[in-house]
């Protein structure tokens, strides 16, 4: 089924804003949130195989990030600049 539909400039913008956030066309993104609310079970009912697919899908939309350093993930790091 193919619906047209016509947004507020300001909704258009939020739907841009909210699809590049996720690494996705518009398309995408009003797709994933239209299936999200009408079809709400389907993730339950998708096999672990299936569930892994769709993950590695999505995270595959993401760009790459380098690793954290060992010193950016060390205790001190996390408790830089308070008092013991």
């Amino acid at each position: 089924m193919t619906v047209t539909l016509k947004f507020k400039p300001e909704v258009e913008a939020g739907l841009l804003a909210q699809a590049q956030a996720n690494g996705m066309s518009v398309e995408e993104y009003v797709l994933s949130v239209v299936e999200g609310t009408v079809l709400p079970g389907v993730k339950n009912r998708l096999s672990p195989e299936e569930r892994a697919a769709a993950f590695e899908a999505w995270s595959a939309r993401h760009r790459p990030t380098p690793p954290l350093s060992d010193d950016a993930v060390s205790r001190e790091a996390m408790y830089e600049g308070r008092e013991h």
